[in-house]
């Protein structure tokens, strides 16, 4: 990879890292602190938050759209389950075989938000089903990219919308150059990768 891209990488893994700290002193303003994987707010925090909570019959008056779609919208629950089960067993059948550290599910879904006190038992629920769906995608996306980079390193000749973080160092297209050497090296990283 050239020096160049190497340079903007690094630049935008700071930048995230700024991004995670100011996220961090936000969190400290709003009232909360993370003890481990548990979140705790300031006891008056949540008072406040309980008198901001609608009650479940004034959100199902406002909003009656969303009780006309929750069965299309919760029907999603069936599929993701399934590939949830199917990617994990293939992650845990196959990466050791070909010495890749496994993704850890519990730091791509993320159940939090239903704690909030002003989010009554239907907006709670949402939040489980929404952490679920958005955690199984990026878990699977994890496993994918690791699979990826294991068999293909390599960029694509067209522009491709939303690439996962590892695609970026992946081997441009058409680069035949020590090929079989670099792949090498990428399945190595894979097996190092803490």
């Amino acid at each position: 990879m050239n020096a160049r891209i190497d340079y903007l990488l690094q630049q935008i893994r700071q930048l995230e890292e700024e991004l995670r700290a100011e996220l961090s002193q936000r969190s400290q303003v709003i009232g909360f602190t993370i003890k481990g994987r548990k979140v705790e707010f300031e006891r008056s925090i949540k008072q406040a938050h309980k008198k901001l909570k609608y009650s479940l019959w004034r959100w199902l008056g406002i909003r009656p759209v969303n009780i006309i779609t929750m069965p299309i919208i919760y029907a999603m629950i069936v599929p993701l389950v399934l590939i949830d089960v199917l990617v994990s067993f293939y992650q845990y059948s196959c990466f050791p075989i070909y010495k890749i550290k496994l993704v850890k599910r519990r730091d791509y879904i993320v159940f939090d938000r239903h704690h909030l006190s002003y989010l009554n038992s239907i907006e709670r629920w949402h939040c489980v089903y929404c952490a679920y769906g958005n955690g199984v995608v990026a878990y699977i996306r994890e496993i994918l990219a690791r699979t990826e980079q294991y068999f293909c390193p390599i960029k694509h000749a067209n522009k491709v919308l939303g690439t996962h973080d590892r695609y970026q160092s992946f081997i441009e297209y058409g680069d035949a150059e020590n090929y079989h050497q670099r792949l090498q090296a990428f399945r190595q990283q894979l097996a190092n990768q803490d």
